[in-house]
């Protein structure tokens, strides 16, 4: 009880509802594809965009599997390597399951990525 009392304490904080919905209105071509295809529980399972955990707004996130979806482009190579690594483990500590999909796997290998989430739904 105490986990999930801390979950609703620390998620969505009214502060980073400005910036989630920019976030949202503001997608990449990635994310916009990626959603069309989680959006309306079409792999079973309810996602939502842009969800805020703390400081961290996660792109996509589906609350019974406690699954993170994070897309990753280039800039997510050495520069913020550090910064998601901490991120991640931030996450993980929510009791958390972070996936990482790199942009041009979205792109050119959709049914790889829907495979590996499915996956992490099982």
């Amino acid at each position: 009880m105490v986990g999930d009392y801390s979950m609703r304490v620390i998620y969505n904080l009214n502060k980073y509802k400005p910036l989630r919905k920019k976030l949202r209105n503001e997608s990449t071509e990635e994310e916009i594809i990626l959603w069309a295809q989680l959006k309306n529980s079409q792999l079973g399972f309810k996602f939502r965009r842009q969800m805020s955990f703390g400081k961290y707004i996660v792109d996509f996130y589906c609350p019974s599997k406690k699954l993170v979806i994070e897309i990753d482009g280039s800039q997510h190579l050495q520069d913020n390597l550090d910064y998601d690594n901490k991120r991640t483990k931030y996450l993980n500590s929510l009791g958390l399951k972070v996936l990482r999909v790199w942009n041009n796997d979205i792109c050119y290998n959709l049914a790889g990525v829907l495979e590996e989430v499915k996956h992490c739904l099982e």
